[in-house]
């Protein structure tokens, strides 16, 4: 019987082409077939088989004069082989066609009132990108966690590993629950909202209590999720401070949005990779930063 250690090094001898070989083999019925499908001798698929069975020290093909057929250990191990190779396929189609595709994550609300404008003229202008817009609640929008190209954030990144344009700026707007006497208001004030509870989420909002001077900070409770932000919110039990992009990608039944004049607005940043930048990056700075100058 193989210990963990001994199948453990198996595996690390294991290569692609070993693994190829033996799904030719059994796809193609005989050797000579196997042969013609990978362009090689039949000597050496026959030694690269004797290779792959030495590694894993079983045997895996039955051999007759009519056929050959897979003992029931190469059965498990055609198993594997088929999953490894179509991952190591997708693999290197992912890393050949990364260009022709375009992820772009945020954490709460993209680009707000610009994003169907951005995501349509995108389209029209970079028809040859494919563009997608993913949600990643993390402090880089998925970009740190592999799931984007590119980011658009509301915080300034402190991390050296990455680059960032300002594309534009957007107001800070007060959440209200709708039946709130503030709701009543075109605009909210910061002092208004002292003596509140002000609901934030600290890994990727903008609100923070250094909006306030340290006598008049609202109470805080935090929250990861612009839904349940939004459901606290609707019960008045809590207040938000955000970006204009929250209001018009999140309208809310039971939920209200006001200006607040006196805080500082929020710039909007495009992330990426310093050493390794997605080829489309400067064709989204210009269009985002030419979307929210017109604005």
């Amino acid at each position: 019987m193989h210990s963990l250690f001994d199948l453990y090094a198996a595996l690390m001898d294991v290569e692609l082409r070993q693994l190829r070989c033996l799904v030719a083999i059994v796809d193609e019925g005989t050797f000579t077939d196997a042969a013609l499908a990978l362009g090689v001798s039949q000597a050496a698929v026959s030694r690269t088989l004797a290779s792959l069975e030495g590694a894993l020290g079983v045997r895996l093909l039955r051999r007759t004069s009519r056929a050959v057929t897979p003992t029931s250990t190469g059965l498990r191990v055609l198993a594997h082989a088929r999953r490894v190779l179509a991952e190591v396929d997708d693999l290197v189609r992912d890393a050949l066609s990364g260009h022709a595709h375009l992820r772009i994550g945020y954490a709460w609300a993209a680009l707000g009132r610009h994003t169907l404008a951005f995501q349509r003229r995108w389209g029209a202008e970079h028809p040859e990108t494919e563009l997608h817009l993913v949600r990643v609640n993390s402090p880089s929008a998925g970009l740190a966690e592999g799931a984007c190209d590119l980011a658009v954030v509301r915080r300034p990144l402190d991390d050296r590993r990455f680059g960032s344009a300002i594309v534009g700026l957007e107001r800070r707007l007060c959440a209200l629950a709708s039946d709130d006497q503030l709701a009543r208001r075109r605009s909210v004030r910061l002092a208004d909202l002292t003596g509140r509870t002000l609901l934030v989420d600290r890994r990727t909002g903008t609100a923070t209590p250094d909006l306030w001077s340290p006598d008049a900070r609202p109470a805080i409770e935090e929250t990861h999720d612009v839904d349940d932000w939004l459901t606290v919110i609707s019960t008045g039990r809590c207040v938000g401070m955000t970006a204009e992009s929250t209001a018009n990608q999140y309208p809310r039944p039971g939920v209200v949005y006001r200006p607040v004049p006196d805080a500082e607005p929020i710039a909007v940043r495009l992330a990426w990779w310093q050493d390794d930048p997605h080829p489309a990056t400067q064709a989204v700075l210009e269009l985002l930063t030419s979307l929210y100058r017109a604005s």
